[in-house]
């Protein structure tokens, strides 16, 4: 142990750490050392030793003091080793810990492993006798750069996670950068859409129907022009009432394309969608919908016995919905909520609260079976 002295942890210029492994303790020779558990650092150069819980602790021995090296084994309650056989003292050596030693030998005990690894390590720095070869010739430098020493160690590892932090922090920033460009971009769109619709309104006469509707489906799927906000119309009921109408105007063709009746989970992710980045809280669409019928709009919002929320057109009658279950559960013998989904083209969510209505109102019966429940018509 006397061959070691004290060191700041930091590499030279020349130096490159080589592997790092927790968990060791130094023994001199067959005593441990006054020294807790720490880290074991391997450079071209140097052993060095660091204490695991004060950082500020750190020995080092150049590999030039190594005469050779062996391993051995772990035992019952011992962890593996190495044991490293040093040449005498330099009467030149710096200063450390140990002044004196009995032992010309010093031994790594490794706690948490690794060993194996390290052992191959220093076998390879031995072989190349790296800390022998001159340093390449560098330039001068200049200015505040002069006597600089390059940290690299635990020390340079640190710098180098705080400079990938702050170069992370320098994408994410130019990424909402792009982001709000895009958003600038997305209005402007939007404006140029209601422009042209507009110019469509003028100019019916000179465009077909089919054309005509296949373009306002272009803008719908690009958003809603001017969205109702709480920041252009206040907050409370006042909002809600504005909200309403615009759903009302915004749903009546998604709505007719649908057989009539969504789900409002459908209701307020396609809203949402059109709305672009002014989303929607849950809460406000569910107060919007619930002034339709005060408000006197095309549309309603009705609950299932279920709790089901769904918006339909006032136009959609609950008759129409019953003949269309028994139509078809008739015709085909007998359904279930999916196959009836399939030939509706809606969700099997409310495909299934049709058929649920139709038994209600007497007009199905149902087979609740290990197979899944099944609806026929009711000839009781």
């Amino acid at each position: 142990m006397d061959r070691f002295s004290w060191s700041n942890g930091l590499l030279d210029i020349n130096e490159t750490l080589v592997i790092q492994q927790r968990g060791v303790r130094l023994y001199d020779g067959d005593d441990k050392a006054k020294l807790d558990v720490g880290i074991a650092l391997l450079s071209t150069h140097r052993l060095i030793w660091r204490d695991g819980k004060n950082h500020e602790c750190c020995i080092s021995m150049p590999l030039s003091q190594i005469v050779f090296f062996e391993e051995q084994a772990a035992g019952i309650g011992k962890s593996a080793k190495i044991v490293i056989h040093l040449h005498p003292t330099s009467p030149t050596k710096e200063q450390g810990p140990y002044q004196l030693s009995k032992f010309s030998y010093i031994k790594l005990s490794f706690k948490e492993h690794g060993q194996i690894e390290f052992f191959r390590r220093l076998n390879e720095e031995m072989t190349q006798k790296r800390w022998e070869s001159p340093p390449p010739s560098q330039s001068i430098p200049t200015g505040t750069q002069t006597g600089r020493t390059r940290a690299v160690g635990i020390v340079g590892i640190e710098r180098k996670i705080e400079e990938r932090r702050k170069e992370t922090d320098k994408h994410i920033s130019e990424a909402f950068e792009d982001l709000s460009k895009l958003m600038v971009k997305a209005k402007e769109m939007v404006e140029l859409s209601k422009s042209i619709a507009n110019k469509i309104k003028d100019k019916q006469g000179d465009i077909t129907e089919d054309e005509t509707i296949r373009f306002k489906s272009y803008l719908l799927s690009m958003g809603i022009a001017n969205p109702v906000t709480r920041e252009t119309h206040g907050s409370g009921t006042h909002y809600h009432m504005q909200l309403a109408k615009q759903l009302g105007d915004m749903l009546q063709a998604p709505l007719e394309e649908r057989g009539g009746m969504m789900a409002l989970t459908e209701v307020y992710c396609l809203v949402n969608r059109a709305r672009g980045m002014e989303l929607l809280s849950p809460e406000d669409l569910l107060n919007a919908c619930k002034m339709f019928e005060s408000l006197k709009l095309p549309l309603r919002l009705r609950v299932f016995d279920s709790g089901v929320m769904v918006v339909q057109l006032q136009s959609h009658s609950e008759e129409e919905m019953i003949a269309s279950a028994l139509d078809n559960v008739s015709e085909k013998g007998s359904l279930t909520a999916e196959e009836f989904a399939k030939l509706l083209g809606l969700s099997v969510l409310l495909s299934k609260e049709r058929l649920l209505l139709a038994e209600k109102m007497g007009h199905l019966c149902r087979d609740d079976s290990v197979e899944g429940l099944r609806f026929y018509p009711n000839l009781f």
